[in-house]
């Protein structure tokens, strides 16, 4: 049974970076399309970046490119999602997500999630 387990997150000011992770246990994590999602208070869960299973390279939603980077560690199967020049925009809870699809961005697509984690950005 894949089960995610993340940590990170917190508060941080604007402009500043945070770095989450997202431990992959259960399969070889490079078996399965995963991505991570946010949920903002109020709005529906939206995609922030994935790598398919298929395709292997990092995808991005436009609010985040150039910010965030997406990485896989193999070695010890973990997802990690560097987030730097945070926003107050960027505030959400954030969820590693994992899915048996060749690919996927929306969160019905998913099929294993972490447990979720809170980033709130400000002043």
């Amino acid at each position: 049974q894949v089960k995610l387990v993340q940590s990170g997150g917190g508060l941080v000011q604007p402009g500043g970076s945070l770095r989450l992770s997202c431990e992959f246990s259960g399969y070889t994590v490079t078996a399965y399309t995963v991505g991570w999602f946010r949920q903002a208070a109020g709005k529906e869960r939206e995609f922030v970046a994935g790598v398919s299973r298929i395709i292997g390279t990092a995808d991005y939603a436009d609010s985040v490119k150039g910010r965030f980077t997406f990485s896989i560690d193999t070695a010890k199967n973990t997802l990690d999602l560097q987030m730097n020049s945070l926003n107050p925009e960027d505030t959400a809870i954030y969820y590693c997500a994992a899915s048996i699809r060749a690919y996927g961005s929306n969160s019905d697509q998913f099929d294993y999630w972490g447990q979720g984690t809170q980033v709130t950005v400000s002043s």
